[in-house]
């Protein structure tokens, strides 16, 4: 049996644009054939050719000194990809880990992919499969039903609709809110139920 990968990650970012703001934490829980092997939670000094808005920082709820202050991006990378290597050989284009987020395709996977590329690694492709997999997708069949019900569709707004308590004082926090996006993703493949 192959192995399959999965890497759930969460990004928080210093704006809206991946082509002008960049990435100051990345956060993941790494499943191996529906198994957690690791959790990171690495903050990261933003590219310093990246605009730095103050309110993507108010949300995080961080400052512009704060994430100043944290590791330069060059060393994060390596890191992460030290950590990827473990599971994953960039080598075999048949050995890809699946990215899983909440809303990714829209957001975060074009972060991580132009972060990847300003750290000079152009083979995005070479750890990850294109075909990611958004959380936000799935529970969208999931709740069809009672989606006309609910007042948006954010990550806490699902996380409570599935009976998920939700501490909203640590929303906004990669670490939380790539745990939420797994439990959301358990319960709406049914993988809770095994």
């Amino acid at each position: 049996m192959r192995k399959k990968i999965k890497v759930f990650f969460d990004l928080e970012t210093t704006g809206l644009d991946s082509r002008k703001n960049g990435i100051h934490q990345i956060a993941g829980i790494v499943e191996v054939n529906d198994s957690v092997v690791e959790t990171f939670d690495l903050k990261v000094r933003p590219n310093p050719d990246k605009i730095i808005e103050e309110a993507a920082l108010n949300v995080g709820g961080v400052t512009k000194e704060q994430v100043l202050a944290y590791p330069e991006m060059r060393t994060i990378y390596k890191k992460l990809v030290t950590m990827l290597a473990k599971y994953i050989d960039k080598f075999n284009r048949r050995d890809k880990a699946w990215l899983v987020g909440y809303n990714n395709r829209a957001f975060d996977d074009p972060f991580l992919r132009a972060w990847f590329e300003q750290n000079g690694d152009s083979y995005f492709g070479s750890w990850f499969w294109s075909d990611s997999l958004d959380v936000m997708s799935l529970s969208s069949e999931y709740l069809q039903d009672v989606r006309a019900n609910m007042p948006n569709f954010k990550l806490m707004s699902v996380a409570k609709r599935l009976g998920i308590v939700v501490d909203e004082s640590k929303l906004h926090d990669g670490g939380y809110d790539v745990w939420l996006t797994r439990e959301i993703y358990l319960i709406v493949t049914y993988r809770d139920l095994l």
